[in-house]
C-alpha cells in the first residue's frame, strides 16, 4: 500500500507514466527498486527519476494513509480485489483511488454517469434530477462530478430516489469544490453514497485535474448520459472518453435555439441514444442488467400507455398552496411578482405558500426570486 500511495504522489507520474512503469516493473514496490537506466529508458522527467530513486514520498505515504483513515476514508490500489473492476479495464486507469462513504455498496450496483453544463437551464436541471431520481430508485448508481448545474442536480435526484450516488471529484477527498456543495456532500454520504478521487489529500481544484476526473466518471459507468452541453463543453470530452472505453453514450435533446443544447443535439445526430425517460437509459445497458429492471415486453399500445405519466396533483396542501403550484411549471421559472399578480394573494399569504411548497420539495427556488415546479 505504501509504495502505491508514494508512486501516486510522485510528481510526473500520471496515469500514463504509471501504466508504463507497471508494465515494465510489475508492481509499485518493484518500481522503487528499479535502476536509474531502466527508469530513464521510459522517458520520465529527470526529477521524477530522482524522486523514485530517493523514495522521497514513502514516509509521506504512511502519514497520508493515517490522515485518510482519520477522515473516515479508504485507499484502494489497482492490484487490490476491492478496486472497481470496470475502472481497472480502461486505458491508463488511476493506480490509487481515495474513497469516502459506502463505496462498496455504490460499486456493487451498475453505474450510470449523468453529466452536463455548469451553467444549465431550468429544463436541464429538472431533466437531470428527474432521470437520476428514476434511475437511482431502480438500484442504479448515479455517477457524476459534483460540479454546479447538471452534476449537482444528478446527485440530488439520486438522493431523492433513495438511491446511491458517487461524486468523482478533482480535489482531495478532504476538500469540497465548489464550496457551496459542502452541504450536498454531507447529504450524499448520509444517503449511502461516496466520494472518489485519484488525487492525494490537499490537492486543490486545478484545471488540469478535471479531464482525469472525467475519465473516472465514464470508467465507473456502463453508460454516460449528457443532459446539457455547449459546443465546447467538457461533457463532450467525457462522451468521447466513454466511447473510447466502449461505454454507451446517451443524450437528452434540447431546444435548438439554446447554446446549451448544441452538444447534446450534436451527439444525438452522431448516433448517441436519445433519452426522454429512464426506460431509454436502461434499454441501452447490458441485457443481464436491463432484464432485471425493465418489465417483460408487452403489446406496444399497452407499453406506451404504461410509460405515459399523468400529472400528479399534490395532496394535503392548502388552497393557496395549490393555487401557486398550478401557476408554476417545470420548464420556465416564474418571478414572484408574476405569482403575486396572477394569484391574487397578499404578499404574506404568497410567501407562506411558497415556503410550505419548498419545504415539501414540490417547487424549486431559483436565483432572482424565481420559482419552478419540481418534476
Amino acid at each position: 500500500m505504501q509504495s502505491w500511495i508514494a508512486l501516486n504522489m510522485t510528481p510526473g507520474v500520471g496515469p500514463r507514466a504509471a501504466t508504463k512503469l507497471l508494465e515494465r516493473f510489475g508492481s509499485a514496490d518493484a518500481v522503487f527498486h528499479g535502476r536509474r537506466a531502466e527508469l530513464e529508458s521510459l522517458r520520465l522527467r529527470p526529477e521524477t527519476v530522482d524522486s523514485i530513486l530517493k523514495r522521497e514520498f514513502h514516509e509521506r505515504a504512511v502519514q497520508e494513509l493515517e490522515r485518510v483513515k482519520a477522515l473516515g476514508g479508504d485507499v484502494l490500489v489497482i492490484d487490490d480485489g476491492t478496486y472497481p473492476t470496470m475502472l481497472r479495464e480502461i486505458d491508463d486507469p488511476p493506480i490509487v483511488l481515495y474513497v469516502k462513504g459506502d463505496w462498496q455498496a455504490c460499486f456493487d450496483q451498475p453505474g450510470i454517469g449523468v453529466i452536463g453544463s455548469r451553467m444549465c437551464s431550468t429544463y436541464g436541471e429538472n431533466a437531470s434530477e428527474m432521470l437520476a431520481r428514476d434511475l437511482a430508485s431502480r438500484r442504479l448508481t448515479i455517477v457524476s462530478g459534483l460540479a454546479r448545474g447538471i452534476d449537482t442536480a444528478a446527485h440530488r435526484g439520486a438522493i431523492r430516489g433513495n438511491g446511491k450516488t458517487i461524486a468523482v471529484i478533482g480535489t482531495g477527498i478532504d476538500s469540497v469544490y465548489p464550496k457551496e456543495n459542502t452541504g450536498l456532500v454531507r447529504e450524499i454520504l448520509a444517503a449511502g453514497g461516496c466520494l472518489v478521487s485519484q488525487f492525494p489529500l490537499g490537492t486543490p481544484p486545478l484545471k488540469d485535474n478535471f479531464p482525469y476526473r472525467n475519465r473516472i466518471i465514464s470508467g465507473l459507468s456502463h453508460g454516460v448520459l449528457i443532459v446539457e452541453a455547449s459546443e465546447r463543453s467538457g461533457s463532450l470530452i467525457t462522451a468521447r472518453l466513454a466511447m473510447e472505453q466502449n461505454r454507451e453514450v446517451m443524450a437528452v435533446p434540447g431546444n435548438i435555439t439554446s447554446s446549451n443544447s448544441f452538444g447534446t443535439n450534436y451527439l444525438i445526430k452522431s448516433g448517441a441514444k436519445l433519452v426522454q425517460q429512464w426506460q431509454d437509459v436502461v434499454a441501452e445497458l447490458p441485457t443481464e442488467i436491463s432484464a432485471s429492471i425493465l418489465p417483460p415486453k408487452i403489446d406496444k399500445v399497452l407499453a406506451e400507455e404504461a410509460i405515459r405519466q399523468p400529472e400528479l396533483v399534490p395532496t394535503d396542501i392548502t388552497n393557496n398552496e395549490l393555487k401557486i403550484w398550478e401557476l408554476l411549471n417545470s420548464d420556465e421559472p416564474v418571478h414572484i411578482d408574476v405569482l403575486l399578480e396572477s394569484s391574487g394573494l397578499s404578499f404574506g399569504d404568497l410567501n407562506t405558500a411558497l415556503v410550505a411548497l419548498d419545504i415539501r420539495d414540490l417547487i424549486r427556488v431559483l436565483p432572482g426570486k424565481h420559482y419552478a415546479r419540481r418534476l
